[in-house]
């Protein structure tokens, strides 16, 4: 499983976050309000209707489950602290260190 959202054909769906778990106001103009976004999408069981392309959830708990649901905030929560160990990391991943 990959924790990046959009990465690979396993990664999260369901990201705690409000902007990919609500419909685009291109496709839906009606106005989202706190509770309605809480009781339509937030509770609704279909994956994220937006992609947080790129995001890094909090990842595995310490079984190496993952449970993909919204209110599971401690492993679906995207955050930058989350990337404190990928970013050194990267340079190597993506064609090594170059000078």
């Amino acid at each position: 499983m990959s924790y990046m959202v959009g990465f690979g054909s396993n990664f999260p769906q369901k990201v705690h976050h409000r902007g990919p778990s609500i419909v685009p106001i291109k496709q839906d103009k009606a106005l989202v309000t706190c509770q309605g976004g809480l009781d339509v999408w937030f509770n609704s069981q279909s994956p994220n209707p937006n992609d947080l392309e790129g995001a890094i959830v909090g990842g595995s708990d310490q079984s190496d489950n993952y449970d993909n649901s919204w209110s599971n905030f401690w492993q679906a929560e995207p955050a930058t602290t989350t990337l404190l160990g990928f970013s050194p990391a990267s340079p190597e991943l993506y064609g090594g260190h170059r000078h």
